[in-house]
């Protein structure tokens, strides 16, 4: 990600969602670790689907958590998933970034510094997080 990216928020449910969003402030929704391989590519999309249909005014980037798994970075591919994060480490990481490029998406190979509303006091830091760093001219962010 480059530093004109707006910043990254770790969700774990549609309610985490909703709460990263209500400042009405651009932001990267980003799952918890490895969320691919335990909630799965179909639930994050569905996740983006609600939450972009109830806040259209608000600049959303997403990355789907692929950990080590590139058999589920592939999956997330196959279903319109276009920003991915996939460990350096894994089995055909080479060949999932060729794929991604072809596509038109971002696939990290870590993740971003990030506010994990996981952690009750990120609650308190929400709206601080997502003012100080996201930019006048977030809406040329290449994750949307």
């Amino acid at each position: 990600m480059t530093g004109r990216d707006p910043p990254a928020v770790v969700i774990h449910s549609l309610a985490d969602a909703r709460r990263a969003l209500a400042p009405g402030r651009p932001v990267t929704l980003l799952s918890g670790e490895g969320a691919a391989l335990y909630a799965g590519c179909g639930w994050w999309q569905a996740l983006l689907r609600i939450i972009r249909a109830e806040f259209p005014q608000v600049l959303i980037a997403d990355l789907l958590d692929c950990g080590g798994a590139s058999g589920q970075a592939v999956a997330a591919l196959r279903i319109g998933l276009r920003h991915l994060v996939l460990h350096p480490d894994a089995p055909g990481h080479e060949r999932v970034a060729v794929i991604v490029a072809g596509l038109g998406g971002v696939l990290l190979s870590e993740r971003p510094q990030a506010l994990d509303l996981a952690d009750p006091a990120s609650h308190h830091r929400l709206h601080d997080w997502v003012q100080a760093r996201g930019g006048p001219d977030d809406r040329h962010d290449p994750l949307r």
